[in-house]
């Protein structure tokens, strides 16, 4: 699956739209640390403009792959930044759709304070 870059004044993120639910695993695989953000679309349109939005997935991940299930059926954003910080990150978003171990479904996150 291929992620577009988007530039939007004053934020910079990674961003891959999917239809995806809670038997699809999702797998984002990260070449530094980076926030990771699961969006239903009217949050990923707060996230774009700015405004309070909350993510139902993710946090600052610091291993990856990090991996994931949506909470429900439906179109998704998964959005990686760097919180407005210096750096580069590349990202690389996969979508699992058969059954998976749940050795598999480890998570690699951790919250950022």
């Amino acid at each position: 699956m291929t992620t577009a870059h988007t530039r939007i004044p004053g934020l910079e993120f990674i961003h891959q739209e999917m239809e995806a639910g809670p038997d699809d695993l999702i797998e984002v695989t990260l070449d530094n640390a980076a926030n990771v953000q699961l969006l239903n679309p009217a949050d990923y349109e707060d996230y774009r403009n700015n405004r309070p939005y909350h993510y139902d997935e993710g946090g600052y991940v610091e291993h990856s792959p990090y991996r994931f299930r949506p909470p429900y059926q439906g179109e998704w954003h998964v959005v990686i930044d760097l919180g407005g910080g210096p750096g580069h990150v590349r990202a690389w978003v996969r979508v699992f759709s058969e059954p998976v171990s749940a050795e598999e479904t480890t998570r690699g996150c951790q919250e950022k304070e």
